[in-house]
């Protein structure tokens, strides 16, 4: 594992850092407010889990300045078990996510997030920016759904304006403090002095309470329990692994920092398995916090772990003072996050790259927004990874000539596995060849299980024609799993040197799986 050196914390960066924390705590209470009523749960479960994850991901956690807490992507897959069940199970769920999640850290699993394409990336911070977006109309209608009067949503919308007015126009003129808290503080001043009405953040709910006590699921400890909330830990471990690994990436890519993937993994878990036994509902990195945070000048861990203090800070003791912050200035923040966060370039490159990385994107971010994440970025995997086994299943060819001797040599060119086995097959003609045929797979790769099986088969046909094949330049796996057609391969010291991607053996022309 290699994570790049963080920014040294001299007393300039230590400013930066508490004042971006304030800022990710100021935007992290309505957020967490929000999602708790999303999965049904009490105000206080979604603010303790925005605490007590966001604390230990920032102690312990992959990637310095990287943001977690409740997340909407989590609460949304609680709210029927939460509804079925109750808020006791919902914990027991959160603690067995988090040890699944250290297991899958342990196990160093978080490197498959390599296997994510850039178009999937792409589709990803789009779908989610969308989302993030999405998110914020709410704050424009009342408890019941209706939306606000029109006067009342225009005054928001001029508050929202002078906050990303703010945000936008203050890093032109100073860096002293951050510019989305200057924003907040600007807007915030605006309407108590002048007593505008506009919602705030206590008209969503109080936030005030006291220290997460410590607390054990009161749930039956039985295997009828275990069958319960297994398969909500099993999808919330996934979720929330594989947008922490996608925001530790995005994060990566703007601070210049690398590895920490499996770090990470463990990180979550643990705080996913603390939050489970202090009541809380669990969650997961938050990209908008975290480009909140990233955009704010936070870097080190002090960013990180400040957010959650100053977080818990107002949940004992600021409550009615944070209850006053328009939510209006919020929206603005947020609104300056999707701004931010959508890669607007790749609306440029469209046209310009390959269909089928185009249609990933397009794919990624409606598959975001219409279900959720951990969806979205399945499929575009799965479209992206077929793209590719078609690809290379087209480029599979041979060209041929004939020896002096009468011998006609096939030169293959292409990977062969299992998307091309059946091209490669039909690049032969067994029936017209001569009595000596010669394969060449210096210019090939043997890459699974078909391509043996392939093999096997065309080594089959010319035997049973009567007439003799010869198979050059495979590799040594090649020599010890091809038994039936072994003693046609033909040695040299130039032969291949790599592995198959499958453990097989061979016999009587059927490749049984050994592990």
């Amino acid at each position: 594992m290699r994570v790049a050196p963080t920014a040294p914390l001299n007393p300039a960066r230590f400013r930066i850092e508490i004042l971006a924390g304030l800022t990710v705590a100021l935007a992290l209470v309505p957020e967490a407010v929000a999602f708790a009523f999303v999965a049904g749960v009490n105000p206080l479960v979604g603010l303790y889990a925005a605490f007590i994850v966001g604390l230990i991901t920032a102690l312990i956690g992959g990637r310095p300045g990287m943001i977690s807490g409740a997340t909407g992507a989590l609460a949304v897959v609680m709210v029927s078990l939460v509804a079925q069940h109750g808020v006791e199970y919902l914990f027991a769920t959160v603690v067995l996510m988090g040890l699944l999640q250290i297991f899958a850290g342990v196990m160093r699993w978080g490197k498959f997030i390599r296997l994510v394409p850039h178009p999937v990336m792409l589709g990803f911070v789009n779908g989610l920016a969308i989302v993030i977006f999405l998110a914020q109309l709410t704050q424009f209608r009342t408890a019941d759904g209706s939306w606000l009067p029109p006067t009342d949503i225009l005054l928001m919308l001029g508050l929202v304006a002078v906050t990303m007015a703010v945000i936008w126009g203050l890093p032109k003129v100073t860096n002293i403090i951050p510019a989305p808290l200057a924003g907040i503080g600007v807007t915030a001043a605006i309407v108590i002095l002048f007593g505008l009405p506009t919602p705030t953040v206590g008209d969503m709910a109080s936030i005030s309470g006291g220290l997460p006590m410590f607390h054990i699921p009161m749930v039956p400890i039985n295997l009828e329990t275990l069958q319960i909330i297994l398969p909500y830990a099993l999808i919330l471990a996934a979720i929330g692994l594989i947008e922490s690994l996608l925001t530790l990436n995005l994060v990566g890519e703007i601070t210049g920092q690398r590895g920490g993937a499996s770090q990470e993994c463990i990180a979550q878990g643990a705080a996913n398995t603390v939050t489970g036994f202090f009541g809380g509902m669990g969650g997961c990195a938050m990209i908008g916090q975290s480009m909140i945070n990233v955009k704010s000048g936070g870097r080190t861990r002090v960013s990180g772990i400040s957010a959650a203090l100053f977080l818990l800070a107002f949940i004992v003791v600021a409550a009615p003072l944070i209850e006053r912050i328009p939510l209006a200035a919020l929206v603005g923040v947020m609104f300056m996050v999707v701004i931010g966060t959508f890669a607007w370039n790749s609306l440029k490159i469209l046209f310009k790259v390959p269909r089928i990385d185009a249609v990933v994107i397009i794919l990624v971010t409606v598959v975001t927004v219409m279900t959720d994440l951990a969806i979205a970025v399945v499929v575009g995997v799965i479209v992206s990874a077929l793209a590719y086994a078609w690809q290379n299943a087209t480029r599979i060819r041979a060209t041929t000539y004939e020896t002096p001797e009468g011998a006609r040599v096939y030169q293959v060119n292409g990977p062969l596995f299992f998307g091309s086995a059946a091209g490669f097959t039909e690049l032969f003609d067994p029936k017209e060849d001569p009595s000596v045929v010669i394969v060449d797979f210096a210019e090939s790769r043997v890459a699974d299980q078909s391509a043996l099986q392939a093999i096997e088969a065309l080594a089959a046909k010319y035997e049973a024609a009567g007439k003799t094949i010869q198979l050059r330049h495979l590799s040594r796996d090649c020599h010890k799993l091809l038994t039936r057609a072994g003693h046609l391969i033909i040695d040299s010291d130039d032969d291949p040197d790599y592995a198959i991607a499958a453990n097989y053996s061979v016999r009587t022309g059927i490749l049984e799986g050994g592990h």
